[in-house]
């Protein structure tokens, strides 16, 4: 398998048959559909066939081959900056890849109702789709940064041209607080690739190699950190997401949520804990609060929200405050809890979001105060809606039970943070797992029970098609999976965050 460029083809494919997409006839909406639809599930089978030969290679070699980099490509591409095409993937990155393709395929699936310049649109979709895969890609960090970019461009125009009645102030708030924020990460390759070198060198794993004085180390990983609070995010700078996915096609809102914000996580830990080990291990506790404050903001906030997809985008900013408690844990199980927060909520996140889209297109309102009472009219949508936000509240037998799970006694069992510290952080955290379910089940009560409101039109009103209750199981099985059976995805990645966790750790030896 080595022999064929695989992960080049999984990156380019997309984009490169969207390319065709301008040529199709302008009426042929169908047409369009159903071949954006066949273009992602290839790239989606492509990236099983990945996965499956990873997968084989761990069984065959033993388990710590997960610590090398199972598949790699390396061409030259700009001579005089040593910029090459770098790809490469490792357990961490494949379950991402695997996460991205899998959100990607139906979340074209349920954009089948737009109808307005479809082709636009379909070719959006799909150059996310390489710009993702990229990212999670790459292992060089020019790279890294340039496919951080590819993705502004597409959610800008998919914002602008198929959002709501303030998309322009919300795709405007998005682009500048995204494309600023970038330029840190550019910022800080820079100074890295040229510390103590004459030849400036973006490869990760030379990378890995160097080392700076901690003062300098600090200040690279708080340059990176400033991009992914925005991406994440992390309070305060998450102020653009709300109004992002209050005004973005609930299609598009997939993408933010199950994939876009973990491209944040995962810089912090591909970047930030693996190339900058000593500078995390000093921070680690500051990480820690953050996302402690970060889970009770985000769930007292969404509490007073009364726009549903604004609601949902808050609960968003609250799990995220576990990804960080998790990298901040320095702990196996805390780490591998984080990464498993982050599939877990990429899953329900997009799930939640396709549920309110569809409500939408129903009742033609996204205020809660002006729902009610239509479980009776939607009993299939109510169920699906019920079930995903139990999910969310982390019930036993979910995805997210198990990582939040694991992020708890990634808390308890380091033994690096003082029994006071441990305490505030398990106390407060134990407050926003009550919050979620307080303001979730209110939105349910909100919207299904009660009384139906008379400003409501029952034209709209029909019960989930077989697509749309198609999308909602595709999506329903894995979180249901995980939570039965989480060893299976954790297997991907548990030795690779040994290896990140003893490189921070050596500092302190």
């Amino acid at each position: 398998m080595n022999h064929y460029p695989w992960l080049t083809i999984i990156v380019i494919f997309p984009i490169s048959a969207g390319l065709l997409i301008p040529f199709f006839p302008h009426e042929g909406n169908k047409i369009i559909r159903w071949y954006t639809l066949g273009v992602s599930l290839l790239e989606f089978l492509l990236i099983m066939y990945i996965f499956c030969y990873q997968y084989q290679f761990n069984y065959d070699n033993g388990s710590n081959s997960s610590n090398y980099i199972q598949l790699k490509e390396d061409y030259n591409w700009i001579n005089f900056m040593d910029f090459h095409w770098r790809l490469g993937i490792d357990g961490f990155s494949i379950g991402l890849i695997l996460l991205t393709g899998f959100v990607t395929t139906l979340a074209i699936l349920s954009a089948w109702p737009i109808t307005r310049d479809p082709r636009l649109f379909h070719f959006l979709m799909l150059a996310m789709y390489s710009g993702q895969v990229g990212l999670f890609a790459s292992r060089d960090i020019l790279l890294f940064f340039f496919m951080w970019e590819l993705e502004l461009l597409p959610i800008y125009l998919l914002l602008i041209l198929w959002g709501g009645k303030r998309r322009l102030y919300s795709a405007t708030k998005f682009i500048l607080y995204t494309a600023g924020s970038s330029i840190f990460i550019l910022i800080g390759a820079l100074i890295m690739a040229f510390y103590k070198s004459n030849i400036s060198t973006f490869d990760f794993q030379k990378l890995i190699d160097k080392t700076y004085p901690i003062e300098l180390e600090i200040i690279i990983y708080l340059s990176f950190l400033l991009a992914y609070a925005v991406k994440l995010p992390i309070i305060p700078f998450h102020t653009w997401l709300p109004d992002t996915h209050g005004e973005a096609h609930y299609s598009t809102c997939m993408l933010l949520a199950g994939i876009l914000l973990k491209m944040g996580g995962y810089g912090l830990i591909r970047i930030n804990m693996e190339l900058l080990p000593h500078a995390h291990f000093l921070l680690a506790p500051w990480l820690v609060g953050a996302g402690a404050i970060q889970i009770v903001y985000g769930a007292l906030t969404s509490l007073s929200q009364r726009n549903l997809k604004r609601r949902i985008a808050y609960s968003s900013v609250s799990h995220m405050g576990f990804v960080l408690i998790g990298t901040g844990s320095l702990t196996n199980i805390g780490l591998d809890g984080a990464i498993l927060q982050m599939i877990s909520h990429g899953l329900i996140g997009a799930l939640l979001f396709f549920l309110s889209g569809i409500s939408y297109d129903r009742t033609r309102t996204l205020f809660l105060d002006r729902m009610g009472g239509i479980a009776a009219s939607m009993p299939k949508i109510f169920a699906l809606f019920t079930s995903s936000s139990l999910a969310s509240s982390a019930l036993p037998g979910t995805s997210g039970f198990v990582a939040e799970l694991m992020i708890f006694l990634g808390i308890v069992n380091n033994p690096n943070y003082s029994f006071i510290f441990k305490t505030i952080i398990l106390a407060i955290q134990g407050i926003g797992i009550i919050l979620t379910p307080i303001y979730l089940l209110s939105m349910l009560r909100q919207m299904f029970h009660g009384y139906k409101s008379s400003e409501i039109s029952t034209t709209y009103f029909r019960d989930a098609v077989p697509r749309e209750i198609f999308i909602s199981i595709c999506l329903s099985i894995p979180i249901i999976g995980i939570g039965i059976y989480p060893n299976f995805v954790l297997s991907m990645w548990n030795i690779k965050t040994d290896s990140l966790l003893y490189q921070s750790f050596s500092y302190n030896l």
